[in-house]
């Protein structure tokens, strides 16, 4: 997509998901710091590789040419990559279910 960044873009100031924690907080972090220049789908979608780095850019790059136009397809296969990497809520119901 080669659409322009807005004037006045900064790097975001964000730690890059690597794969390994929560895919949900990362799109939140993300998208909050996005949004404070812009919320234009396309650069949602530009931008968002470089607040990737190892196993997940990697994902990224391979992802086939094309595959995604907008923001939300691209949301979805990436949680849906890296769903196993959420956080897991155990209950004392779940708990007392192991004995």
């Amino acid at each position: 997509m080669e659409t322009p960044l807005p004037h006045g873009w900064k790097p975001l100031h964000l730690d890059r998901y690597d794969g390994t924690t929560d895919p949900d907080e990362h799109i939140n972090l993300y998208t909050t710091q996005v949004n404070l220049y812009t919320n234009n789908d396309a650069i949602l979608c530009r931008v968002f590789p470089t607040s990737l780095k190892e196993a997940a850019l990697n994902w990224y790059t391979q992802l086939p040419p094309e595959s995604i136009d907008s923001f939300g397809p691209l949301v979805r296969r990436f949680t849906a990559q890296y769903v196993t990497s959420r956080p897991h809520h155990v209950t004392s119901a779940a708990l007392a279910s192991l004995r």
